[in-house]
């Protein structure tokens, strides 16, 4: 039998009642399957900050670093609140991305997925979106403008500036197109290369870099695409993308613009993997507005359960069955009021019934 040891970052916001959903199909996966989780909570975000002067403290640090994979959620808070805590202790640049630093989980896997069944949900239309969406799009997430060097000050003319760098080098853009190739060659052989080498340096060295790559991938074919073209693209056609790859910043623009054409960052999980340690999380933010009201839908949480049981533990065959179990839930005519509203046809419930009737499917299968 397997033990894995999970850490658990609730986050902020929505994340504990998302977070409880999760643990809800962690548990039902160990019964069914010859595996133990060893599950430890552990403050993360803003809340830690609150709670412990440290958005990411050494205590959390401990458990992360024994941890087999890491399984967090959303963090952050509403703007005002947020202004309550340093800057640089904020949860993103005090918590999320030292946590990428310490991992170096520099790929992040977004999939952007919504099955025939469930393309009511979009905003496109019906013939834009045809029989659904299925893309992976694979994000750089420790180098460019979010790691590059970082200052600020005063000017000779006295006024305030900024100046933040984007960097990158050969090694690090290697890596990540391996990734994606390696991605491509188990999907449709189709990799789209998102650049901006009409004006970035950096994509100019990008895009080298990819051609040097792909001479030991063939098979693949490459589609070379500005971002801004593919940021268009999506909307109007999106049936056109497979595999996708692309910087810090892109990623994170486009795989949002992903959420916004399946109509929810609600329904996209994550996966942020290193060679030695992955975390998996929503794409989502914290949602501090819905929090406490169990009106949020888990999915995200749940989908990133499902990549975890794939990527670090090697359970491909559950993963599906967690995922088939979730969207059965949306066949079956029920959703969550941050997701659909009212007269759309849909029965409403909350965030643990949603919980509870994806373990109730996933038990059948």
């Amino acid at each position: 039998m397997s033990t894995y040891k999970i850490a658990l970052l609730d986050g902020d916001g929505i994340g504990p009642e998302i977070m409880a959903e999760a643990v809800k199909i962690l548990k039902l996966v160990e019964e069914r399957n010859d595996v133990i989780f060893d599950l430890v909570h552990t403050p993360f975000g803003a809340s830690a900050w609150f709670e412990t002067g440290s958005s990411y403290p050494d205590e959390s640090k401990k458990v992360t670093d024994e941890a087999d994979a890491i399984l967090k959620g959303p963090i952050g808070l509403s703007h005002e609140e947020s202004k309550k805590i340093p800057v640089d202790e904020q949860p993103e640049r005090g918590a999320l991305l030292p946590m990428r630093r310490r991992y170096n989980t520099y790929a992040n896997f977004r999939p952007v997925y919504l099955p025939k069944g469930l393309v009511h949900f979009s905003p496109l239309k019906p013939e834009v979106i045809g029989d659904g969406i299925d893309i992976m799009m694979i994000r750089e997430l420790v180098g460019g403008l979010y790691f590059g060097n970082k200052e600020t000050g005063i000017n000779e003319d006295g006024r305030r500036y900024v100046n933040e760098s984007l960097e990158y080098n050969e090694d690090q853009i290697k890596r990540i197109m391996k990734v994606a190739f390696k991605t491509a060659m188990k999907r449709k052989k189709v990799l789209h290369n998102i650049h901006k080498s009409n004006v970035l340096k950096s994509s100019v060295l990008w895009n080298e870099v990819m051609e040097e790559v792909h001479a030991d991938f063939p098979e693949v074919e490459v589609v070379n695409i500005l971002v801004d073209a593919a940021a268009t693209y999506l909307c109007l056609n999106p049936d056109m993308f497979d595999t996708m790859v692309m910087e810090n910043m892109f990623g994170d623009i486009l795989s949002d613009q992903g959420g916004g054409i399946l109509g929810s960052l609600g329904l996209m999980p994550s996966a942020c993997v290193g060679d030695k340690k992955a975390y998996y999380e929503p794409s989502h933010g914290s949602a501090p507005d819905i929090a406490g009201k169990n009106i949020a839908n888990p999915y995200s949480m749940i989908g990133s359960v499902a990549m975890m049981l794939d990527i670090s533990f090697d359970m491909e065959e559950e993963s599906k069955k967690v995922w088939n179990a979730m969207q059965s839930v949306f066949a079956d005519g029920f959703s969550t009021p941050d997701l659909s509203k009212e007269g759309s046809g849909v029965t409403m419930i909350s965030t643990s019934d949603f919980g509870s009737k994806v373990a109730e499917a996933l038990s059948k299968i």
